[in-house]
């Protein structure tokens, strides 16, 4: 006799899929934190809350630095150059008295340089306006620096001396020349910045990649201030 039958059926449970998730959007369900986090709440380690404005990697600063390794090398080894030679006293080696002009030159780099720290200051800060005014405080000076050096050769120039068959001409010539390429680089990045903080960050990120910017840029700036004494002390007074 068939008291009875029971079919017993196992399903075999499946491991569940995990939907994907949205950067940016917090996960659904008991104990999934639901406040940002990916997995353990505020303690898990990869926040997704607000990855569409994660600030990205700050690439300026590495840029800044190579140009700053290079350039450093460049100037070392022209002016262990122009050290060696004044040292020897050849024959050929003849300085002269620089114009006064020089001197103007370097009041000039130097008030940029406060300008731009005074601008990098108001870019911390947020200050659009103020930012604005002095980072074209800034350029101004760099263009008055680009011309007073040109007035300078000018006025070697008229006194007679040239690179031929003087070799303290030919450097200070070369050295400077070399220095005003670089001054003029400078510029293209002023006026990147100076286009930058235009108008009022949009964003936190906006605002930090303009902070970002700014301090590259900066370290460039005060380093072309630093490289024109250091030409200036060597060309004006270890002749």
């Amino acid at each position: 006799m068939q008291i009875g039958s029971a079919d017993t059926v196992i399903d075999a449970e499946k491991p569940r899929r995990r939907r994907p998730r949205i950067a940016g959007t917090g996960s659904s369900g008991p104990g999934s934190g639901g406040d940002g986090y990916d997995g353990n709440g505020p303690d898990g380690p990869f926040p997704t809350s607000g990855d569409a404005d994660a600030v990205p990697i700050d690439k300026s600063r590495y840029i800044a630095w190579f140009l700053l390794l290079a350039i450093g090398m460049t100037f070392a080894g022209l002016l262990g150059a122009y050290v060696m030679l004044a040292t020897n006293k050849a024959a050929e080696w003849k300085p002269f008295d620089l114009p006064f002009q020089i001197w103007i030159s370097t009041g000039i780099i130097l008030l940029s340089s406060v300008a731009y720290s005074l601008g990098k200051r108001a870019v911390d800060s947020g200050n659009s306006q103020s930012s604005r005014n002095w980072l074209l405080a800034t350029t101004a000076l760099a263009g008055a620096f680009v011309s007073s050096q040109l007035v300078l050769w000018i006025q070697l120039v008229r006194r007679g001396y040239y690179m031929s068959g003087n070799p303290y001409a030919g450097f200070f010539y070369i050295l400077t020349a070399a220095h005003l390429v670089h001054v003029a680089g400078g510029m293209v990045a002023l006026g990147t910045i100076l286009l930058k903080v235009w108008y009022p960050a949009s964003s936190d990120v906006e605002m930090q990649r303009r902070r970002d910017l700014a301090r590259s840029v900066g370290w460039y700036w005060h380093f072309m201030g630093f490289l024109w004494v250091v030409l200036f002390a060597a060309l004006g007074f270890w002749k």
